[in-house]
Parts: C-alpha cells; structure tokens; sequence
C-alpha cells in the first residue's frame, strides 16, 4: 500500500482547509485509514479515521471542526477542517491499517494556521 497526501497550506485562524491521502497498491486489503499530526516539538497524535464500514472516530481536540470521509471510486480519504487554531499546525500524516498487523504511513504535508 502506498499513500499520497496533499492539500497542506497556510491558513488563517478561524479557516478551513482539505487534506487529502490517496492510496495505491493492495487497496483491498485497507481495513482503515485515516490522519495523525505532529507538532513542533511534540509527539504524534491521532485525529481521526475512517473505517472500511464508514464508521468514524474523531479526537477529543477536532470533533466538531474535522470531518473525515471517503472517496472510494478515487481511494482517497479527505480530511474537512474548519474553524482552525494555530493549534492545530503540524505536520499530517495519513495512514492505512492493511490486514490484521500492517499499518502503512504517507510522506506528511504541512498545516500551518496563522494566528
């Protein structure tokens, strides 16, 4: 599996901004995916997934400003985020949970939310 993300960017506080993970390669095999971020100077954290089903699951620190979905014609999973904080710039990283043990990790792309 293999997974690209993009629709990183600058932003202003209070706006909105779309990430996107496209997968590639053994497809079938995704149980879910979904985003973790890292901020300067901090460990990753999780913020969302979807799961194969449509079941969603959300961090404490985005539910009601992120939401999380799914193109399944395009593989790509779409991270929705509205009424940013500056604390919500890092870095994001998409994943792919594949089978009963493998999780796969995109190369990251940068959010920064302007105060």
């Amino acid at each position: 599996v293999q997974l690209q993300a993009s629709g990183g960017g600058l932003v202003q506080a209070g706006g909105s901004l779309r990430v996107s993970c496209a997968a590639s390669g053994n497809i079938l095999s995704i149980n879910a995916m979904g985003w973790y971020r890292q901020a300067p100077g901090k460990q990753r954290e999780y913020v969302a997934h979807i799961t194969r089903g449509g079941s969603t699951n959300y961090a404490d620190s985005v539910k009601g400003r992120f939401t999380i979905s799914r193109d399944n014609v395009k593989n790509t999973v779409y991270l929705q985020m509205n009424s940013l904080k500056p604390e919500d710039t890092a870095i994001y990283y998409c994943f792919a949970d594949s089978g009963s043990w493998s999780r796969y990790w995109g190369q990251g792309t940068e959010v920064t939310v302007s105060s």
